[in-house]
């Protein structure tokens, strides 16, 4: 079940990516890689505390599920639950980008 969900986070990382800003997915990218987690896991813990604080100044809410997703990539018992999670925010995503389109698209008057 592990690898099956390690396979699904890695899609879902792979769609978001494709929707980020050129520099910004090759970071992504990168991070994602074996050989930088080195750099992945401090980040992640970073992101995680930062999240917990989030009642400072600069410090956000939105730090914490972006260290988990980081973390999950190396723990296999969070890649489950963060591929579950991607899979809502993907859907959530597709079904607004549905919607603007709709709203963008003239009704034909009757």
């Amino acid at each position: 079940m592990s690898e099956h969900s390690k396979r699904e986070l890695d899609r879902h990382f792979a769609w978001f990516e494709g929707r980020l800003p050129p520099r910004l997915a090759r970071f992504v990218g990168w991070l994602r890689r074996p050989s930088s987690r080195l750099v992945r896991i401090p980040l992640a813990i970073l992101l995680i505390f930062g999240g917990i604080f989030s009642f400072l100044p600069v410090l956000g809410l939105w730090m914490l599920p972006l260290g988990l997703l980081l973390f999950a990539q190396d723990v296999p018992i969070l890649q489950k639950p963060m591929a579950r999670m991607l899979g809502w925010v993907e859907r959530k995503w597709i079904e607004r980008e549905r919607a603007k389109k709709r709203a963008m698209t003239p009704s034909d008057p009757c």
